[in-house]
């Protein structure tokens, strides 16, 4: 079982990733600006994985690891909110109808992602873009950037509540190394 398909922040990554990935194919014309936008996304998602899977060895790691997630998505947001600014688009306050709407459809979708992700036809929903945009029900591109920011601002939140809960394990459980020695030491007798 791949632990961090239990993770929100798993789940989160993944939608901005494929949403992303389809949103650079229709609207950015620039080939560099693109590959940068997906990468962000793509590192996020991918550095989630990593930091889960090593933390089996090293909560240090995990902690960076999460940290460069989190930065990859603080990388996306700027890059949408000048695609905002510089297409005369707005960029709709938190307190924005359409945002609550998102944030909330989110939540749901998440928590499903979360606890059945072993439900074949959801995760397949998933890559089928359509989907996911008749699930948000967006309708313009401002709307789809909109979408984008509402979920990369949930993903750092989240993102950076998992950083200060592994950062509070390791203050009070200790790295990898400390558990080595304090298991020679016994071992030892001294």
């Amino acid at each position: 079982m791949q632990p961090y398909k239990k993770l929100f922040t798993y789940w989160f990554a993944v939608i901005i990733y494929d949403l992303t990935v389809d949103f650079t194919k229709s609207y950015i014309k620039s080939f560099k600006l693109k590959e940068q936008m997906d990468g962000a996304a793509r590192s996020g998602k991918q550095n989630i994985v990593e930091g889960s899977e090593g933390m089996q060895t090293s909560l240090k790691s995990a902690i960076k690891l999460t940290g460069v997630a989190k930065a990859s998505f603080e990388e996306l947001i700027g890059d949408l909110e000048d695609y905002l600014r510089q297409n005369n688009l707005k960029q709709f306050p938190k307190n924005n109808p359409k945002i609550e709407i998102f944030r909330q459809k989110a939540a749901v979708l998440i928590k499903k992602l979360s606890d059945f992700y072993k439900n074949e036809s959801l995760v397949r929903n998933l890559s089928n873009l359509s989907y996911l945009e008749k699930y948000f029900n967006t309708s313009s591109v401002e709307e789809k950037v909109n979408l984008l920011l509402t979920l990369c601002h949930q993903e750092t939140f989240l993102l950076n509540k998992q950083v200060l809960s592994l950062e509070e394990k390791h203050k009070t459980e200790g790295g990898l190394t400390e558990k080595l020695y304090k298991a020679r030491v016994q071992h030892r007798g001294y």
